[in-house]
């Protein structure tokens, strides 16, 4: 058994919105596809829908509203859509088969009998692939690949769904690598789970920020505070129950990540990892309500004192 560290496993890791190139770069395990070469392959569904809706006519409603559209196979953030990710595949002969699809659903196949997966929410698109004998969540947002058990391998893409991921099975021959040759004879456990991009960061700036003069541990958990209690107001002024997509967002990334660790507590033969790890709650409306009490509670209490303060400080009255 080998540490995880000593085996070349590309992921490559995200810049800007270009998910989807990155997604199909640690599937294939190599700079296959460029920015270009992708915007290339949207440009050429775009021409090919534009030819079908012209053969209605040029003049009709239809058609010009069609051109008015912006493009939905890709965007100037980097978002390229399943049709351009399923053309680039099929340069190398692979197509892609929904998972939950009724007819791959009825084949019963064991997912760990396939190569890969790619799995989408909210336009993050990234991949899971089998290297040898080992599952590895190949995630862009992480800073390294994650090693995913085979026992915790269906339980991980059945969370995937219920948070509502689209998954797709990756059908063909994938090129090869070194990776996928080095772990055919070998084995690797993962002694430290890799992290969030910019997760260090993150910590670190929290840390400052409690060790700054004048900012005590309780006031920076007291701004966290203030800061969800004041996400939460404006949550119900809109009537929204549900997270924000930013909020979703993070779940979702966190998800991901949690193909690691075995929702038992029980630790994996060949992996390791750091217990504590959890998820971001679904903000209920009985939170939210009880949030908001506490908000309004505190404020209460300092207008009160800084009524009473103002009170004692005032000038008595001359007899």
């Amino acid at each position: 058994m080998s540490d995880l560290r000593g085996v070349c496993v590309c992921v490559f890791q995200q810049e800007g919105s270009l998910c989807a190139q990155h997604c199909l770069n640690n599937l294939l395990q190599g700079e296959y596809f460029s920015p270009v070469e992708l915007s290339s392959i949207a440009q050429q569904l775009d021409e090919e829908e534009r030819m079908r809706m012209a053969e209605g006519g040029v003049q009709t409603e239809e058609y010009r509203t069609f051109l008015q559209q912006p493009s939905g196979n890709m965007d100037d953030s980097g978002f390229f859509s399943i049709r351009v990710i399923s053309s680039a595949l099929g340069v190398w002969g692979l197509e892609l088969v929904l998972f939950n699809s009724r007819e791959y659903q009825q084949l019963r196949i064991d997912p760990i009998h396939e190569k890969a997966f790619i799995c989408n929410y909210k336009e993050h698109w990234f991949t899971v692939r089998k290297l040898g004998q080992q599952w590895f969540n190949l995630n862009s947002l992480l800073t390294g690949p994650e090693l995913i058990s085979d026992t915790y391998l269906a339980l991980f893409l059945a969370q995937l769904q219920q948070e509502g991921y689209s998954i797709f099975v990756i059908r063909g021959s994938l090129p090869e690598c070194e990776a996928d040759q080095i772990l055919r004879i070998m084995q690797v456990e993962q002694q430290q789970r890799p992290k969030l991009i910019g997760e260090d960061e993150a910590q670190r700036v929290s840390v400052q920020q409690v060790s700054e003069p004048g900012h005590t541990a309780d006031e920076v958990l007291l701004d966290e505070d203030e800061e969800e209690l004041r996400k939460a107001l404006a949550l119900s002024r809109r009537g929204v129950e549900v997270e924000d997509e930013e909020a979703d967002l993070r779940r979702a990334i966190q998800l991901s990540m949690l193909g690691g660790s075995d929702p038992s507590g029980a630790v994996t033969a060949g992996s390791s990892h750091e217990s504590g790890s959890s998820e971001e709650a679904v903000l209920t409306a009985e939170e939210l309500r009880r949030r908001r009490q506490v908000y309004f509670d505190r404020q209460q209490a300092q207008h009160s004192s800084s009524a009473g303060g103002e009170k004692d400080s005032g000038t008595k009255p001359s007899q």
